[in-house]
């Protein structure tokens, strides 16, 4: 009976192990695709902010206290309509100051041009007093010059796009206090990476992703390319012009794929199906085969194939870096992607 134990146990143990065996030396499984035809598309992306053709910034040019605005946030304003003013205090006191002393340079030339004509004085006191007027006169007009810097006028026909900054703070150099242009036409301005670059060209179309508008198809068309690119940055702005039904608004962030080559009808395999232009190819027996591939136009999703590959192929998808060449795998017919 302990014999009869013993040898059930045995037998027992056996069998774990031949499943044991079975188990790990079962093929892969693996999921395989056939190549398609399909839409080829290679595209360049870039991100790009929404602005109009034809705008401007408004800057003071001086430091002094903004006294009045004109609250003309979203209105059609005329060029040189005034939208802001500054405390021009001091700077009238010093034009009245001026104008003060060119009344007594003009009274001390002419007291010295009588005097010339009765040979009173010489002709070089005279000419020190004509110099002072002259030199009067001279500050004179920079001061109403400078008197105009106090006012903010529109540089353009044009809509308040935005308007900032309040009666009582003080205006800097340079700090913009309006944005002025034509709601429309509206553009799109991008930064592409210089090794893109060489790819963009006017004319072609770029497919818009804007979160505003998750699940519209938005598309722009590239107008021109700046000359010039950014050495620091490394990329060229690019200019991209939206039609006029857009609903994209001035100000709006959105990314872009600029479509630089397409074919309609090409044959086609998953992108995670490569490794540089390789693939595992499932033969007859079930066996990988890598295999280098002839490739076209690269998308983001899919490869364009030009040889090397049968309608009738399996391809392992993705690209499984574990396999190697003359493995026994179970393929599986998986969706396409």
């Amino acid at each position: 009976m302990r014999l009869m134990k013993i040898l059930g146990l045995v037998l027992l143990l056996a069998a774990g192990i031949g499943g044991w065996n079975w188990w790990t030396a079962r093929p892969q499984k693996v999921e395989v695709v056939a190549p398609y035809n399909g839409r080829a598309a290679e595209v360049v992306y870039a991100t790009a902010v929404v602005e109009p053709v034809r705008w401007a910034k408004v800057t003071s040019i001086i430091r002094e206290r903004i006294i009045s605005l004109c609250g003309c946030e979203g209105q059609e304003v005329a060029q040189g309509d005034q939208l802001a003013e500054l405390d021009s205090g001091d700077a009238r006191a010093t034009l009245a100051e001026l104008e003060a002393r060119q009344v007594l340079a003009q009274s001390d030339r002419e007291r010295a041009q009588q005097l010339l004509e009765r040979r009173v004085v010489s002709q070089q006191l005279y000419d020190k007093a004509q110099s002072e007027l002259v030199r009067v006169n001279a500050m004179i007009a920079a001061q109403k010059e400078r008197l105009r810097d106090y006012r903010i006028v529109a540089p353009m026909d044009g809509m308040v796009l935005r308007q900032d900054g309040a009666v009582g703070e003080v205006a800097e150099p340079g700090e913009i206090l309006f944005w002025i242009g034509q709601p429309s036409p509206l553009q799109l301005v991008a930064e592409v990476n210089e090794e893109d670059i060489p790819k963009v060209a006017e004319g072609q179309t770029a497919l818009i992703k804007a979160d505003a508008f998750p699940d519209r198809e938005l598309t722009a068309k590239v107008s021109r390319i700046t000359p010039k690119g950014d050495p620091v940055l490394k990329n060229y702005r690019v200019y991209l012009d939206l039609p006029e039904d857009t609903p994209l608004r001035i100000g709006m962030t959105a990314e872009i794929n600029i479509v630089t080559a397409e074919k309609t009808d090409a044959l086609l395999l998953p992108l995670a199906a490569f490794d540089g232009s390789k693939v595992q190819m499932i033969g007859e027996d079930n066996q990988v085969r890598l295999e280098t591939l002839q490739t076209g136009i690269r998308g983001t999703r899919a490869v364009e194939v030009l040889g090397g590959l049968g309608t009738d192929a399996r391809v392992v998808f993705p690209f499984d870096a574990t396999l190697t060449e003359g493995d026994k795998v179970q393929p599986e017919t998986g969706a396409r992607p």
